[in-house]
This record gives C-alpha cells, sequence and structure tokens, in this order.
C-alpha cells in the first residue's frame, strides 16, 4: 500500500496591522491595530478615549510618516490642541506641515430642521474631501454618539452605523472610533461593537480611593491578541499600557557574580555573592537593619561605576544618606556623580500602576544596572494583596528581562513572622531570599542573618549573628556552645570563659616549664657533681697507676742494675777469660 506524501506546510498571510506607536499596545495587541479597518475604542468618562485617539495619529505621523485626519464632534481644533499640547504633542505644527488635519463637525439635534431624510452623505463628502486633501493613512472620528444624535429613527440609525463603517473600509484608512458605554452593552448604540474589527475597552475604576484605569482588547477579527485586562497610565508622556503579564519566561541569564557589600554575608555564598541580574528578597521584622543591608548593597554597585536605582518608601533621600553616613556607608558623592538616584515617595501618592510605570519609566532614562525597592511590603496599603502580587510579578519580569539585579526588602509581622504580602506571594518570585531577624536573650535583643534560598548554587545553612558599627554591617564568627550557637552577652560570656581557660591552662603550662627547669637544674647538678666525683676518681686512679708505673721501673732498673754488677764480679775472679 502505498503511503501518503504530506503536502509541504503553506504559510497563510497574516493580518496586516497598523502600529500604534502606543507604549504596551502594540504588543498585546501583537503589531497594532487592524490596517485599513475601524476599530472601536470605548469607555465611560475620563478613561482617556480621546488621548488615545490623538495619539494613535501623532504617533503615526512622527514615528510611521502616516497623516491623519482627526474629525471632532464635541470639540474645536483650538481647544483639542490646547488639551494635548501638556502632552507634548503640537497639533498646530503637524497642521501646518499638512501631516494633520483637525477638522471640528456641529452637530446639534435641536439646530437641525427636518426637510427629508437624513443620512451622512455630507459627513462622507467632508471626510473624504479631508483625506484626499493630505494624503491621510489614519482617521479618527470623536465620538460617534454625538454624530448619531440626529437620527430620532433606530432601524435608519443601524443602517448609517453599517454603512458608515463599511465606507471606511472601502476608503482604505486605518480608522480608530469613539464611542461612550452603554448600560449592559460597551457602546450606547450597542451596535458599534459588533460591526467593528476591532473592539478596545477602556475601564476607569476607584478602589480604596485609588484610582486604576484598565484596558482589554474585546474583539479583533483575524488574529490573536491578549485576553487578560492590562491597566494603562496618562502621564506626561501620553499613554502606558502594561502588558507584562503576557510575557513569557524567555529571559536570558549571566552567570557573573556581584558582591552584596557585606563582605561576610559573600562568604556564605559558595560563589561568593550572587548572579548579575537576579531578583533577592530580604525580609525580617523592624529594626533588623533591612535598609542598612540594601544601602550597602547600593554603594558596592556604586563602588564598581555601575548605576543604582533606589526607590525608597518611608525615608527622603536627605534622611537616608544622613542615616546611612552614621554606619558608614556614604551615599551622597554617589548621588552627586550621577551614580545613585533616590526616588523617594509614599506608596500612597500614586496607585500600583503608576510605580511601576514609574520604575519603568525611571530605568529607561537611567539604565541602572541594580534596582533597590525598599520595602515593598508598604504597597499594601495602595492595593489588594492580589493586586500588589501581579504589580510585584510584572515588575520581577521587567527587572529579569532588562538584566537588572533587583533587591527588595520587604516587613514581616513579628507576632506570626510571616510576610504581609504572604510569603507564598513574593518568596517564589524571587531568586534569592535572605531572612534577618531577632535573636533574642536574657535581658538584650542580638540580630541574626541567615539564606533561606539561593537558586544555582549552594549558600550556608548557618544563622550569623552580625552587627551595626560604624563601618557598616559585620558578620561575627560562629561560636559553638553547649547548647548550640552562642549569640550576644552569651557570646562574651563564652569568650570571658575561654580566656579564663586559657590563662588557667597558660599558668598550668608555666608551672609545668618552671617544674621542669627546676628537675633540668638538679639533673644538671648531679650530673656535674657525678663528673666531679669521677674525675676525681679518675684522678686517683691515675695518680695510683703513675705510682705503679714508677716503683715497676725502679724495680726493673734495680734488677738491671743488679744483673749488670754480678757480671762484673765474675769476669774479674776468671782473668783468662776472654770478654
Amino acid at each position: 500500500m502505498q503511503q501518503a506524501t504530506p503536502l509541504p506546510a503553506t504559510t497563510l498571510p497574516k493580518l496586516p496591522k497598523a502600529p500604534t506607536g502606543i507604549d504596551g499596545l502594540d504588543e498585546i495587541t501583537e503589531g497594532g491595530l487592524p490596517l485599513g479597518r475601524p476599530t472601536l475604542v470605548c469607555g465611560s468618562a475620563g478613561c482617556g478615549k480621546t488621548l488615545m485617539a490623538i495619539e494613535f495619529l501623532v504617533r503615526g505621523i512622527e514615528h510611521y510618516g502616516e497623516p491623519g485626519v482627526f474629525m471632532t464632534f464635541e470639540e474645536t481644533a483650538d481647544e483639542l490642541a490646547a488639551n494635548v499640547a501638556s502632552l507634548g504633542f503640537d497639533l498646530k505644527q503637524l497642521q501646518t506641515d499638512k501631516k494633520l488635519r483637525v477638522d471640528h463637525v456641529h452637530v446639534d439635534r435641536s439646530e437641525i430642521e427636518e426637510a427629508g431624510e437624513y443620512d451622512l452623505d455630507g459627513l462622507f463628502i467632508r471626510l473624504g474631501y479631508a483625506i484626499d486633501s493630505i494624503g491621510a493613512k489614519r482617521v479618527v472620528l470623536d465620538t460617534i454618539e454625538a454624530l448619531f444624535s440626529g437620527f430620532p429613527n433606530e432601524a435608519v440609525l443601524r443602517s448609517e452605523i453599517r454603512r458608515l463603517f463599511r465606507w471606511l473600509k472601502d476608503k482604505g484608512v486605518t480608522t480608530v472610533i469613539t464611542a461612550e458605554r452603554g448600560e449592559g452593552t460597551l457602546t450606547r448604540q450597542g451596535l458599534e461593537e459588533y460591526v467593528s474589527d476591532c473592539v478596545i475597552l477602556l475601564d476607569n475604576r476607584v478602589i480604596d480611593q485609588i484610582t486604576t484605569r484598565r484596558l482589554r482588547i474585546v474583539k479583533y477579527r483575524g488574529s490573536t491578541h491578549g485576553t487578560n485586562e492590562y491597566p494603562y497610565l496618562i502621564s506626561e508622556d501620553g499613554i502606558s499600557v502594561l502588558p507584562v503579564t503576557s510575557l513569557k519566561l524567555e529571559h536570558k541569564v549571566s552567570n557573573e557574580i556581584i558582591s552584596s557589600g557585606v563582605p561576610g554575608l559573600d562568604e556564605m555564598f559558595m560563589r561568593k555573592g550572587w548572579y548579575r541580574g537576579s531578583s533577592i528578597l530580604l525580609t525580617g521584622t523592624a529594626g533588623t537593619a533591612k535598609t542598612t543591608l540594601a544601602a550597602s548593597f547600593a554603594a558596592e554597585t556604586c563602588r564598581r561605576g555601575e548605576r543604582c536605582l533606589y526607590f525608597a518608601f518611608e525615608e527622603s533621600p536627605a534622611q537616608l544618606m544622613r542615616n546611612m553616613l552614621s554606619v558608614g556607608i556614604d551615599l551622597k558623592p554617589y548621588v552627586e556623580q550621577g551614580l545613585l538616584y533616590i526616588e523617594a515617595s509614599r506608596p500612597t501618592l500614586n496607585g500600583l500602576e503608576r510605580h511601576l510605570v514609574t520604575l519603568h519609566k525611571t530605568i529607561g532614562e537611567y539604565r541602572p544596572q541594580a534596582v533597590v525597592i525598599d520595602p515593598i511590603s508598604n504597597l499594601v496599603a495602595v492595593g489588594s494583596l492580589s493586586e500588589v502580587r501581579s504589580m510585584l510579578t510584572r515588575m520581577i519580569d521587567f527587572l529579569k528581562i532588562s538584566g537588572v539585579t533587583a533587591l527588595f526588602t520587604a516587613l514581616i509581622s513579628g507576632r506570626h513572622g510571616q510576610l504581609e504580602l504572604t510569603e507564598e506571594g513574593v518568596s517564589s518570585l524571587v531568586d534569592t531570599w535572605i531572612s534577618v531577624r531577632d535573636l533574642e536573650g536574657v535581658g538584650e535583643r542580638n540580630r541574626g542573618l541567615s539564606i533561606l534560598k539561593a537558586r544555582g548554587m549552594s549558600h550556608s545553612n548557618q544563622v550569623r549573628e552580625f552587627l551595626v558599627t560604624e563601618h557598616g554591617i559585620q558578620l561575627l564568627d560562629v561560636i559553638i556552645g553547649p547548647e548550640g550557637i552562642i549569640t550576644g552577652a552569651g557570646r562574651l560570656t563564652q569568650r570571658i570563659q575561654e580566656e579564663a581557660q586559657r590563662v588557667v591552662k597558660q599558668h598550668e603550662a608555666d608551672r609545668r616549664d618552671r617544674e621542669l627547669e627546676r628537675k633540668r637544674r638538679v639533673l644538671e647538678a648531679t650530673i656535674a657533681n657525678l663528673r666531679t666525683e669521677f674525675e676525681t676518681v679518675e684522678e686517683e686512679l691515675r695518680h695510683i697507676s703513675h705510682e705503679e708505673s714508677t716503683r715497676e721501673a725502679a724495680l726493673r732498673d734495680g734488677r738491671s742494675a743488679l744483673a749488670t754488677g754480678l757480671t762484673s764480679d765474675y769476669l774479674t775472679a776468671q782473668p783468662n777469660a776472654r770478654p
């Protein structure tokens, strides 16, 4: 049986899109708005519909060279130009350069006299002329409710809406149409969302007196898109959408090790520090020197000639620098050199998303190698635990993608020893978790430090006592007593006892040395006496030997003389004998 040969895979053309140039929006729309098709932007009052539409036009002109037409039914051209001038948009100059055309169409039901069937033919002629006059590629209609106020007949209204959207498609311009939200529907007419190719819903909600704006792509024909709610902000630079929740875990990692700024702490890691680009969580109760440890890391970063961004939620820059100077950490020179930038504000000053956008913007402008946020637990006052966790997740992901080393401090409850953000909500997000806590003894309070986790490297499992001195953080050597690790006064007592034992042992050793010296001297004296006695005996023996030798010599001489004398007498008695 002949096997079927698989057909080669064909690549289908993707839907052409027009990039908006709005920060983050092109990411969640996967390229921009549908090219040559209408997009509906709807929402309640104050959510930024007009601003998003005008920024779509301005960015198209500045970044992509596409002229645009802004047809407004509520504001005049002068009012619109004045409203967006604070964002850096010079609409009058763009109109002078023939890149933008702003057309104000006044529609007032009370001023309309019915003289036949009302339709949009006049609008088509006017809009078509505006498009052709500058070769526009982008069009904005703001807002559509004002346009349809002249239609008392709902059937005619629906027909004209469909005809308007079809006319825009036939014209081939990428259109943004703004609309007000209705009761139970996305728009007041309840029809625009069905005939639009893309629908973007803007929402402005207030939770616990904190305003949060969110954006959602309701539908996008012919294209995949982000389906979550994404927070966005309106700042002096326009609209910023934060689609960080859709990011994948595909960031690059570094094997470079950098110092924590505390030599003793570095020694607790196998590789003498932590990885560049990692995230570090420093938790502890109040007064356990979390800020001092964070400032030590910031100062060490600046000593390497790298930039550090410090977000302080509890202290002003002047107070932080003064307090750190008392422990030997001088931050002021680094601030003056531009290596350290301290952003200080109360968390309740802005919402969570505002803080996140500030972080994005400041990192983009300052380009730091390290970021310190002290403390993240104060963010609980701004939002719920789930919202804070979501914000921190996006923040940590963004910092990792940017290759920035991040150090977070967090306050834990002394009563339960739990993070205010919940340990499950924070500790699992970071790469390294360091705990500082009180080591309470009898009538005293000491500080201890331990490493709870460090992804990618082994580390010490000891609880190290540390001191905050005039020269910064100093980790003390571990002293083991009968009942375990000794800290504080117990450490001093142990040292005193060890010193006393050392003195006793030294005295005992000195006594033994003296006893040995005495014995040595006695022995030497005994040896000297024995040597003297030996020499006396030796001398006596030598004298006796000498006397005996002398006596024997005398006897020999006597015998020899005697023998010689006898021979002479014999020869005299024998005269005839020959000699």
